[in-house]
């Protein structure tokens, strides 16, 4: 492995590319919108073309290929291949081969690819600037599954036609329809290619610094509303790291991941199924468990009956919660199943809903337990 304090080789295609962009977005884009002007239409066309990359990374690379937690229709992974070409990230098989390598060694610094503990700048481009892990380049046994997949084949053989095809043909082609092609290419090409580039990024940096840990602080990954407003839901990272298996990133019905609607829509319209979904249970007891482990670390100074009580009330909360999901989990399979015959639907609900009851109070007894500590904190 390459040691930390060495300069490995530069990849220079990858630095010509995202230094240029970026000069070109920054300098080129506001002077020719001085100088000549740039029809609104474009402005709308950038944001669409951005949506469609950006979710082509998310639902496609990330969800569906990375992690497989979900499986789709054939038209949709091929659009999904397009719009992953689109957004120039490479192809879908190395992206998601250094993805799992991530989530595997998350943190380590001579494994993770982008590992936040060698910095931000690091962990948001300079890990793409140099060689420091030639390897992995055409390394691909953890990905022997999508190797599979004739549509992430056909991506990986045909990535640099498919890129220069979409990241010029497209931005020509809008030229042409309003009459501009060279703002097209400035605002649709370069500079959607830059916003698409760094909101990405910053999952793999912003996303490991800042932003909260209510699930698992076993590792620098956070959650951040901020962050899945501009990534299209990829913001709560500290879920993902422990949930990763999950289709979904934000699991409230109010926290903002497109990503997980796009999902769930394309289910209903027979374009996805086996939606993967992390146990209720597990998810509920990791973040009770980090409320009780921040509270045993920060409130030392509390009565130790109190400390007591709230460990003893987790541990109770714990085996109310298994007994909750099960139950829950074995109505929901009645339901589905048609088993009328076999399960007394009405004593079966009846149990779910004085178990919901019972957690209920509970959940209020832990949060009057909890301040009660945070006061002597």
């Amino acid at each position: 492995m390459t040691e930390l304090n060495t300069k490995p080789p530069i990849i220079w295609l990858n630095t010509i590319v995202f230094l240029s962009t970026f000069v070109i977005a920054a300098v080129g884009v506001p002077l020719y919108g001085y100088l000549v002007g740039i029809d609104s239409a474009l402005w709308w066309i950038m944001l669409g073309t951005i949506c469609f990359a950006g979710i082509s990374i998310t639902a496609g690379y990330h969800r569906l290929w990375s992690h497989k937690t979900y499986d789709a229709n054939p038209v949709v992974r091929f659009l999904f291949a397009i719009g992953g070409a689109l957004a120039l990230q490479n192809s879908a098989l190395h992206w998601s081969s250094d993805h799992r390598v991530h989530h595997t060694h998350v943190d380590d610094n001579d494994k993770d690819p982008y590992s936040a503990k060698r910095g931000f700048w690091y962990s948001h481009i300079g890990w793409m600037l140099r060689e420091y892990q030639a390897s992995r380049y055409s390394d691909y046994d953890n990905v022997k599954d999508l190797q599979k997949d004739p549509i992430v084949m056909w991506q990986h053989r045909h990535y640099l036609a498919l890129t220069l095809l979409t990241n010029f043909g497209w931005p020509i082609l809008v030229g042409l329809m309003v009459g501009d092609v060279w703002a097209a290419l400035l605002v649709v090409g370069v500079l959607r290619l830059v916003l698409n580039h760094h909101t990405t990024f910053f999952i793999n940096s912003l996303a490991h610094v800042w932003g909260k840990q209510p699930y698992t602080d076993k590792n620098t990954a956070r959650d951040n509303g901020v962050l899945a407003f501009l990534t299209f839901g990829e913001g709560y990272h500290n879920y993902h790291h422990i949930f990763s298996a999950d289709y979904r990133n934000g699991i409230r019905w109010y926290q903002f991941d497109p990503t997980k609607w796009l999902i769930r829509a394309l289910s209903w319209v027979g374009l996805a199924s086996n939606l993967k979904r992390s146990s209720g249970y597990q998810v509920e007891k990791a973040r009770l468990q980090m409320q009780l482990q921040r509270l045993q670390k920060k409130a030392k100074s509390a009565p130790h009956t109190l400390l007591e009580m709230a460990q003893q009330h987790y541990d109770d909360m714990a085996v109310q919660l298994r007994q909750y999901y099960q139950a829950r989990k074995k109505l929901l399979d009645s339901k589905a199943k048609h088993l009328r015959e076999q399960v007394n639907m009405d004593a079966l609900k009846a149990q779910v809903d004085e178990l919901k009851a019972s957690l209920e109070q509970q959940r209020r007894h832990w949060k009057e337990l909890v301040s009660q500590i945070k006061q002597h904190a």
